[in-house]
């Protein structure tokens, strides 16, 4: 059993594919593709938005950004009783932004958006109006260099929202994502942490790997990740988790042991607050989707 691997309607010649689509329900299995993709939704509140190991109830209103290859990602019923559901898909090959042109000044918002929607980017209902009427007109215009004139406004629009608006879905350790950008003491206490997650994690070792005394470094880390050293190392592991749920056939048990936690109740407890199901909910979430390809 596999994750389906979508092939895309995408044409090598054109920029972008869209398809506004109205419908009464959400039946697409989880998938994987190699392309970008920006989805709207309009009256789907209830359903189920699931991106990698994040699995939340979505509002009337959703806009969200995949920019992650094969990030595995789909919107199901859940509690939606919506008879009328609009669906707006813009997919569009990574290579349409090519480095040499992400490196310019002018694309630099769109260079961090790209690079925080490869957890999936969700955007805020604020950035969503700003945004609706570009996004209504696009799937209704005829002339090609226009509709690609405007995608690039709304690429640019959420670019500049993505910073106080965008919420990131997926975690590091499930999205298997390559940290950028970052500083070099955080770079190298992370990848630290990647190593030996499932180990104790000292502080004071951290500390020292970043040349600081550990309240000195409990700060830095905070201010530069915007959680504390303990929550991050906790999400590390509970991504490593999900992971192992979705990939492999080890017990719950087994797993909440080989990702560093040291009791079976906690760690169904800490999963559970942090993703919204319990490790056997979230297992059986990704099987039941699964299709065979």
């Amino acid at each position: 059993m596999k994750i389906l691997k979508e092939i895309t309607p995408l044409s090598e010649k054109d920029c972008f594919y869209i398809v506004d689509r109205h419908k009464t329900e959400f039946n697409f299995p989880i998938h994987q593709h190699h392309e970008c993709e920006l989805n709207f939704i309009e009256g789907g509140k209830g359903a189920r938005r699931v991106v990698g190991d994040s699995i939340e109830e979505i509002g009337e209103y959703e806009l969200t950004l995949i920019a992650g290859q094969d990030l595995e990602h789909t919107w199901e019923q859940g509690n939606c009783t919506s008879p009328e559901i609009r669906e707006i898909t813009i997919q569009f090959s990574p290579e349409l932004f090519p480095e040499v042109i992400l490196a310019k000044n002018q694309f630099s918002a769109v260079r961090r958006m790209l690079r925080r929607a490869e957890h999936g980017l969700t955007f805020s209902i604020h950035a969503i109006l700003r945004v609706y009427s570009i996004l209504d007109t696009l799937s209704h215009q005829d002339d090609r260099f226009e509709q690609f004139l405007l995608f690039l406004k709304i690429i640019n629009t959420l670019a500049e929202a993505n910073d106080s608006e965008g919420r990131v879905l997926a975690s590091s350790s499930f999205a298997r994502t390559v940290r950028s950008e970052e500083s070099r003491r955080i770079s190298k206490v992370k990848a630290f942490i990647d190593v030996h997650y499932a180990e104790p994690v000292r502080l004071e070792t951290l500390a020292g790997l970043a040349g600081m005394t550990p309240t000195a470094f409990s700060r830095f880390f905070r201010r530069n990740t915007g959680s504390t050293v303990t929550e991050y190392i906790v999400e590390i592991r509970l991504g490593n988790a999900a992971r192992m749920l979705v990939d492999s056939a080890a017990s719950i048990s087994e797993i909440c042991y080989s990702c560093g936690f040291n009791n079976l109740s906690n760690f169904n407890r800490t999963f559970k607050a942090r993703k919204g199901s319990t490790p056997r909910e979230f297992r059986a979430l990704f099987k039941k989707n699964k299709v065979i390809v």
